[in-house]
């Protein structure tokens, strides 16, 4: 069964002023899906930083998340295929981190603001910008 993951940058739309992209988030995410616990870091790191939210706000965030999608752990077989990703894709290494928890998790598109829509991996993950063209 195909399976949707998500990266960070378009999770934290759902705690964002822009309500166009949080609508897109949360319809994107109704369906289900799969993170990491790099993902949840990322989240918590930007809520708290450059979102300035609250440890009470962050932690209901991440909450939320973890009760709507499926949590990865990391791995030392995670890191060695994002690293074999950033190589062979010319990834930033955190992104390949990402795709490769995805690919790992055995899901087959990957909802990523930052990542170049459309690209597909060999390995067979497709990337796509769930807010392209709004």
């Amino acid at each position: 069964m195909p399976v949707s993951f998500f990266d960070s940058n378009v999770l934290l739309y759902l705690a964002s002023g822009d309500a166009l992209k949080a609508d897109r988030a949360e319809a994107t995410i109704a369906a289900g899906g799969a993170i990491s616990v790099q993902v949840l870091n990322e989240i918590a790191n930007v809520a708290r930083r450059k979102m300035q939210m609250s440890w009470d706000e962050t932690h209901a965030l991440l909450n939320t998340l973890r009760e709507l999608l499926i949590v990865h752990p990391l791995t030392v077989e995670t890191h060695e295929t994002g690293l074999a990703l950033a190589e062979r894709y010319g990834l930033a290494t955190y992104d390949a981190m990402i795709a490769a928890s995805a690919l790992n998790a055995g899901c087959d598109t990957l909802w990523s603001e930052d990542m170049q829509h459309g690209m597909t991996l060999n390995e067979g993950l497709r990337i796509a910008n769930p807010f392209r063209g709004t």
